[in-house]
């Protein structure tokens, strides 16, 4: 079964999962955000219940309140009433040192232990499909205290069993592998939303685990759309659908021109 809201056309599928981005995000935090629905993810927190929410983009807008959605990590309006105007030197640092709490990020394929590839589909000196790469993608993912991370296509060729290509990674191959390569204890992935489901990750094994199901799908959805075995909850929750104030933002001021959730 579809998700109960863009099933009776209420809103769409990215305007939901914009809207369960936001809301897996707190105030008074500090975000690392990637194009796209990250972004808008971000500012829609930041909107309604996280107004003190610190957006940081790679290129070096640190805090802006932003107007609309900028196209790019390095546009003029990620720097609308910022707190700094800096480079992507100073942003990677601040990752590094330890203050950017979220990095949000989105993804082509993903594994059990959500470790991202965005660089290439196939072998990587001749792939069926050359994707963007990391851009500040892996220095998010490696050093921002937790990681955020979008996927709008759930499927068993975004759910596999191995990646590609790793770009960013999540927990390497389980407990105790980030920590051998350096990356400090504590971080790494926290969340996954696509359009069946948000996840987290076991503590034990670092395994991808169903945390809520959107409102009309089913388990067997979840399962079926993955190449790895899923850990299922036993109290898995419904997912929050969004409330008209959250559209009217979404469509009115965050992306009135339907850039990136359509019209």
């Amino acid at each position: 079964m579809p998700i109960t809201g863009v099933a009776d056309g209420k809103y769409g599928l990215r305007e939901y999962l914009a809207f369960i981005g936001a809301s897996v995000l707190e105030d008074k935090r500090s975000v690392l955000v990637g194009t796209g629905l990250p972004m808008i993810a971000a500012m829609l927190a930041q909107k309604t219940h996280a107004p003190n929410l610190l957006i940081i983009f790679e290129a070096g807008g640190i805090g802006p309140l932003l107007p609309e959605l900028p196209v790019s990590v390095g546009e003029s309006r990620t720097y609308y009433k910022a707190v700094a105007a800096s480079s992507m030197h100073d942003v990677m640092s601040l990752c590094q040192l330890g203050y950017v709490d979220y990095a949000f990020l989105g993804a082509a394929q993903i594994d059990m232990y959500g470790n991202i590839n965005t660089t290439v589909i196939g072998r990587h000196d001749s792939p069926k499909v050359r994707l963007p790469g990391s851009g500040g993608a892996n220095d998010g993912g490696s050093f921002a205290q937790k990681l955020i991370i979008i996927i709008a296509n759930q499927s068993q060729r975004t759910f596999v069993n191995r990646v590609d290509f790793l770009t960013t990674p999540g927990y390497l191959d389980g407990p105790g592998a980030r920590e051998k390569v350096g990356l400090a204890s504590g971080s790494g992935p926290y969340r996954v939303i696509t359009q069946l489901g948000i996840f987290d990750f076991e503590a034990e094994t670092k395994r991808l685990r169903l945390l809520s199901l959107h409102p009309g799908v089913r388990t067997v959805e979840v399962k079926e759309n993955s190449e790895f075995d899923i850990i299922m909850s036993d109290n898995a929750e419904t997912s929050p659908e969004p409330a008209v104030r959250h559209l009217q933002i979404l469509r009115e001021e965050i992306d009135p021109a339907g850039v990136v959730l359509g019209k």
